[in-house]
């Protein structure tokens, strides 16, 4: 395996799973507020984006990693609306 390899990997598993304390700590404490929907929004946007290019460039890690990505965005933003007390955008 190259150098490359072992900073492409550190980065797939760094990328999909920045988010996973964020959502974890939104559903222990139910605590929404101080999440933006604007972050949540462009993070949702920035999954389906890669995740399309993965898909048309056949780059299957892509495609995969923001598969997962988009499964934690779709997560986050459940729990946004579910806990916000103000729905509003």
């Amino acid at each position: 395996m190259e150098l490359a390899d072992l900073f492409g990997y550190a980065g797939i598993f760094t990328g999909t799973s920045f988010m996973l304390p964020q959502l974890y700590k939104m559903w222990r404490t139910h605590s929404v507020e101080d999440l933006s929907w604007g972050m949540l929004v462009l993070f949702f946007f920035n999954c389906v984006f890669w995740l399309a290019y993965g898909f048309l460039t056949t780059a299957t890690p892509v495609a995969v990693v923001n598969g997962v990505a988009l499964l934690i965005a779709l997560a986050q933003l459940y729990l946004k609306l579910k806990y916000s007390s103000s729905r509003q955008l």
